[in-house]
Parts: C-alpha cells; structure tokens; sequence
C-alpha cells in the first residue's frame, strides 16, 4: 500500500515522433521523466529540456499526403514539415487557438479563437475571420447608431430638418451629395460578416465544410435551475471547514442543444431539423411499469430530446453524415445532412431498450466520398460496418462473439487497423484488415494486454505491454505479422521482484443462467483449516479485471496474494454489466444494480463451496466504488452467504449519485422510481446479520460523503451494531497517501482474520 514507485514505474504517454524515427515516453521516475529511443538505437536515453521545448505534441491532424501535422500548443498554432524537419508557429497571440485543421483544398488552415472561427492561409499569410457569433440578440440587433436612418432622434427634430430642406437651397445640394457619397462609400467597403446572434449560449462543435461554403456549429443552453452538491473539506491550510462544490445528482436539470448551418454563400443562417428523426417520439419501454404516465405521455407526443454530436463531412465537400444521440440514451442514429436546407435522411439506427454504449462509440469517419465507417453493438458485440451514403446499403465488416475496442484507418484510407479480444475475452491484440472486409490479421503475439501507439509513416508498432503479474512495459515490433517484438524497458524494481507474484487462474464457471462468467481465481498453497474464502468486486462495474493484463487494480491485487498466502481462496470475477463480453452482458445491470451482478457472486461462491472445498460459513467480501456498492449490497441482501464485507467508497443510494453514469442504467428517480428502489442498498439495511466494515474519503467528490452518512444514519434507526465507518479525512474517491490505503487494507484484513476463521 506505499506509494507505487516502489513496484518501479511503468512507461506511459507512450508517442511516435512525426518522423516515425523516435518513440517518446514519461518513465522511470513518479514525475514521469521523458525519454526515447529511435528505431535503430533501442536504449531509452532522457530527452532534454532543449529538446522538450522543441517537440510537437502528440496529437494533431495531418495533410492527405501525410507530409504536414497542424497542432496546438501552448494555445498557438505550430506546422511541421515532417520532409524538412522544420516547425513553424502559425500563431503567436495571448489569446487561445485550438482545434486546427487543414481546410478542403490544403491551402489554408482553420482554427478556433475564442468562440470564433479563423482561417489563415498557408502562403502568405492572410488571416480572416469566418464566423461572428455574438452573445446577445439584443446586443447584435442594436449594435452602432441607435438614431434613425437621416439622423434625427424624435419628431420634432424630423420636423426641422425638413423645415430647413424647404427654406434653404444650399443644404438640398449639401445633402444630394452625402447621399451620393454615402452610396459610392456602401459600394466599396468590404461586405461585413454576418453577425450571428446565440443569446448566451455556449458555442461548440464549430466546422467548417471542405468547400468552405458551410459551417456547422452547436449552441448548448446550460441548465439553470440544477442544485450543486457540496463537500466539505475539513483538514484545511486556513484552519476553517473549507466548501468544494460539487456536482449535481441524478435527474437534475440538463443542458439543452440545438445545432445550426451557416451558409456563407446566402449569408443565411439555419437549424438542422432533426423532426424527421426515427423514432423521434417513441416513448421507452419502461415506461409500462408506470401505466398512467405512459398514457400522460403519449398524449403530449412530444419530440425526444436528442444531441448533434459531430458533423462528418467527405473528403469532397459533397456529402455530410451527422451523429446523433438521444438524450435518455436509448437511440444512436447516423443521418445524412441536406446542407442547402438542414434537412436528414436517416441512414442507420441503433436502439437500444436499455442504452446504447459499449466500445467503439464515436469511432467513425469516411473511407472514401462515397463511404462512411463506423461501430455498433447491433449483432450483440462492437463491431465494424460501412455505409454506402449514396444508396444506404449497409455492411458489416467483422463478426463473432468478440469486441473491437480501438479502430483507426490506415493514411492511405485501405486499411483499418484495430484493438480486439478476438481469440480470447482477457487477451487484447492488434489487427490489420482490408476496408473492403475479409479475416483480420493478427500483428501481435504477446499473450496479455497490448496498447499499441502506429507509427505515423505505419512501418512500426509502440507495445505497451503487460501481464496478469507482470506490470506494463515498453516494446518495438515491425509491423508485420509474425515479426518479434523487442522490449525496451525493464521497469520493476528488485524489491518487486523478490517476491513471486501469483499467476492467477483464470477460470469460467456458470453462472444460474448457464451463461460463462470469467474469473481470475487465487488459491492458497496451504490452505486454512477454517477454509475461507473472500470474493473481490472489481469497481466501475463497466470494467474488465478477469483478464491476462496487469490490473488497474493492482493494490488488490497484491492483498489477494496476501490473502493466499494466509490461507485463503480469492476469487475476482467479471460479474454481470463488466467489460469484454458484448452488449448483453454490459446490459444485464439494466434497471437492477445489485440483481444479476450480485447473483454471479453468489454463484461464484456455491462453485467454490462445490469446487475448491470452501466452508460456506466462512465466505467474505470486498471491493471499492461500485464493488462497496456490491458489498452493502450482499450483506444486505445475501446474508445467509456473506459473513464478512469491506465496502469501500460506496454507493448507497443511487438517487444520490451523478447523472451521466446513473441515469444510462436506472433512467431518473422521477420516472423510474422502482428502479432505484430496487438497486439502492440504503432500502435493505434492515437485511444485514454480518459483520460489516465501512470505508469512505471525507472529501470524495464521486462518491460523496454525505451518501455514507446517510447509510450510517439508517442503520443506527434500525438499532444494528455489527457494523464500523471508517472516515478518511484528506482522501477523495481515489485515495492518495499510502498511510490511508494501509490504515484502510489493515482493516479489512483484520476483518478477516477475526471473523473468517472461527
């Protein structure tokens, strides 16, 4: 539980040079010092300051001849010449420039400045400003001169000057010629830009068309009236209890959007219309469960509310392919833009009566002019399709009871390359596969995790490798199937390495559903004479721990081999709604956190009672964020199978937790009551019989505090007194110091140790 340095620290951030010619990465050191080695000198060497100053970032967006990268850095804008070697700043101001691109014909760049987009052209220079939203339609109404048209304020003064243009022949020749002046002036300044009025919302998504003609753009009006939560910090410099706001809860109010074009050859501003949406007004099948809302509803047949994610112009300026989502997360659709009108012409719907998600979301882009790629969980797993945009036939790329989690497309647009657990669920490779389809090429070999960074002229592969017991380090392969992979780095240390670090089982059993869940499974050389066993709970529930790579959990890690080594069976499972195993399995939490999550569990103990010999009065459990919701959860619930439970960092109560996560799984409180009363442990305190210990920050702003506190009230109603809260007052949801994580870890092996095996 000490700080991680002393297991050694891993290489990350790993990056290739533009050149293809060096491979950067922050390691060695817990700040993460740079190094890198090139492609022909594989001996990590630190990078300098000098030379740090002059590195281009990471990301960016590179010409069609892959020649030139545009990048942010520093809020300036920066080319580089990967031919010539040279960089140049293209901007060099105290205001902040972001998302560069290249505009359709490459001749100038794009960017943002402040809520505005710019273009400048490459040669020579010329900067101009495309768009001119202004916050107040008020303000963009009355902007200059509020005097009418021939100067005069009110009546009277109309009446004098017409007075004076009866009488007086010199001021009729006098105004003659500031008409004509005025009109010869109209003629030659420059046409101003059209001032676009978004009252005071947000401008996001701002895109201009490769013709340049179109610019797209999204308006987000924020929420008003959505309660903040609060968490008190009470270890303070100042020596005073200290606010931190937080965020809202669970069926707040949420921002709202609408997107819009700007024509710039009309000078015409309008919305995309989004009526003709499929689907627009369907009501969610939940809605049964509440007969008398759902007749309420569809009376009003209102439109879904829905979001404009990203418009998706080919390479040719003439087609556009927008994203959109539906704001109660049960519909994805990829609609075809009229942009001379706004119009859609839908072109593929994923619905989903629980919610849309899984891997792969927002991997998408055009193979060609004619077609547009993307991922789906439509055959029950993520998967590649294509789209023909001018005919909306549809096909799918790849197939099988398996995930591709990353996909990219080659520069040359005739290959996608692509993350997936093709051979096996815990075992993550490297793929190449012709746009057009057929069998994936596997470019990797190593068995485990790999995180692989292309290289951008694609001749070589970054590995960032790791195993179950074996924590992530840095390789360099070819990129070619078969070829060897080279390890660069060597980063754990000899304190690490003294100790033989368990190769944990992995192990499918079946769960009462007869479906396979899998499990990394911990067994002692020597077991207790008492038999115990502990189930970890891996958290964020959407996670995936069963597997052949080193663990985010690693503390956890290494206290099961602690527990091994003290006699007890460990089993840490892959329960139901985990990671890796497709859209019905990420899905089957739907409406019941706390049903079929927790069931695995408890089937995973009737296998290690059946299996391993373990005594069944002797079985506990732990687990932290989503895995201490699992713990309250089971002691609540499964008393007769859980003696002894370590909830760290719960939820206790769903209604009391953030929206985003939350209301993709149980829909909101107000609409979907029976949901959360059925997946919050707060409602079965009354349940508990063991022995329950409670671990919770003071100061966590996921999970907050006042969620624990709540619980603890509930149980002293209830008159229980076999439970303890420990309180931690300077750690937020992801503890920090190492004399917190030990104090916490020493707890619940204590726990076990005294109520395990008696």
């Amino acid at each position: 539980m000490r700080d991680p340095k002393w297991i050694g620290i891993s290489p990350s951030a790993i990056h290739w040079s533009d050149d293809s010619k060096k491979i950067y990465f922050n390691w060695a050191t817990s700040r993460g010092e740079l190094y890198n080695i090139t492609t022909t000198n594989l001996k990590p060497v630190k990078v300098g300051v000098d030379e740090q100053k002059t590195l281009s970032s990471a990301d960016g967006v590179w010409n069609r001849a892959h020649t030139l990268k545009l990048y942010e850095k520093n809020g300036d804008i920066f080319l580089a010449d990967v031919n010539t070697g040279k960089t140049q700043q293209l901007t060099n101001t105290t205001d902040d420039e972001r998302n560069p691109q290249f505009s359709g014909d490459e001749s100038k760049v794009t960017f943002m400045r402040g809520n505005n987009l710019y273009s400048l052209k490459l040669s020579g220079g010329e900067l101009v400003q495309l768009t001119n939203f202004v916050h107040s339609a008020a303000k963009a109404k009355s902007k200059g001169s509020k005097r009418a048209d021939d100067g005069t304020t009110n009546e009277q003064d109309k009446w004098l000057k017409s007075q004076q243009l009866e009488l007086f022949d010199i001021i009729k020749v006098n105004d003659e010629n500031r008409k004509l002046d005025s009109a010869d002036k109209a003629v030659l300044e420059p046409k101003a830009l059209k001032e676009i009025a978004v009252d005071e919302r947000l401008i996001s998504a701002v895109t201009l068309s490769p013709d340049g003609r179109y610019i797209t753009y999204r308006l987000v009006k924020r929420a008003t009236d959505a309660k903040r939560t609060i968490v008190p910090d009470y270890v303070t410099a100042s020596g005073y209890t200290e606010d931190i706001p937080n965020r809202t809860k669970v069926g707040a109010p949420q921002s709202s959007y609408e997107s819009f074009i700007f024509d710039t050859q009309r000078d015409s501003v309008y919305q995309i219309n989004t009526s003709a949406i499929p689907g627009i007004k369907d009501i969610p099948a939940y809605m049964k469960d509440y007969p008398k809302e759902l007749e309420q509803r569809a009376k009003l047949n209102e439109d879904r509310k829905v979001t404009i994610q990203d418009v998706y112009w080919s390479g040719d300026g003439k087609k556009a392919v927008v994203e959109i989502s539906a704001q109660d997360n049960k519909d994805r659709w990829l609609m075809k833009l009229d942009s001379q009108t706004g119009n859609l012409t839908p072109l593929y719907r994923e619905h989903n009566d629980a919610w849309v998600g899984g891997p792969g979301q927002g991997n998408m882009g055009w193979a060609d002019n004619t077609h547009f790629y993307f991922e789906s969980e439509e055959s029950g797993y993520a998967h590649i399709y294509i789209l023909d945009v001018a005919n909306g036939t549809k096909k799918q790329l790849t197939t099988g009871k398996w995930e591709v989690q990353t996909l990219q497309l080659s520069n040359d647009k005739k290959t996608f390359y692509f993350s997936a657990n093709k051979d096996y669920p815990g075992v993550t490779d490297f793929y190449s596969m012709p746009v057009t389809g057929g069998e994936p090429v596997k470019l990797t070999s190593l068995k485990g995790g790999n995180q692989v960074s292309l290289s951008p002229d694609e001749k070589w592969l970054a590995i960032r490798y790791s195993y179950s017991n074996k924590p992530w380090e840095l390789y360099i392969q070819a990129n070619k199937p078969g070829a060897i992979p080279t390890r660069i780095t060597y980063s754990t240390t000899d304190e690490f390495n003294s100790y033989p670090w368990r190769d944990p089982q992995l192990i499918t059993f079946k769960n009462r559903y007869g479906d396979d869940v899998y499990a990394r499974l911990y067994l002692p050389a020597h077991p207790d004479p008492a038999k115990p066993a502990v189930v970890f709970v891996h958290g964020a529930g959407y996670l995936q721990n069963a597997d052949y790579k080193w663990s985010y959990y690693f503390r956890e890690f290494m206290f099961n081999n602690l527990l091994a080594d003290n006699g007890y069976t460990v089993l840490d499972m892959d329960y139901s709604g985990s990671a890796g195993y497709g859209r019905d399995w990420r899905t089957a939490i739907y409406r019941h956190m706390g049903g079929k999550d927790l069931s695995d569990q408890v089937d995973g103990v009737k296998m290690l009672v059946d299996k391993y010999g373990v005594n069944p009065k002797h079985v506990g459990l732990y687990g932290g964020s989503y895995g201490g919701f699992i713990t309250l959860m089971a002691m609540f619930t499964e008393p007769d199978v859980f003696t002894s439970g370590g909830a760290i960092r719960s939820v206790t109560d769903w209604a009391h937790y953030n929206h985003g996560y939350t209301d993709e799984i149980l829909n909101e409180p107000y609409n979907d009551e029976k949901a959360y009363r059925q997946s919050s442990p707060i409602y079965f305190a009354d349940g508990l019989k063991g022995n329950l210990l409670m671990l919770h920050g003071m100061i966590d702003q996921n999970v907050n505090y006042q969620d624990i506190i709540r619980l603890t009230q509930k149980l002293i109603e209830l008159h229980k007194d076999n439970w303890e809260l420990a309180s931690y007052p300077i750690e937020d949801h992801g503890f920090e110091q190492p004399s917190s994580w030990t104090d916490e870890y020493k707890r619940i092996f204590k726990l076990f140790e005294q109520t395990l095996k008696k």
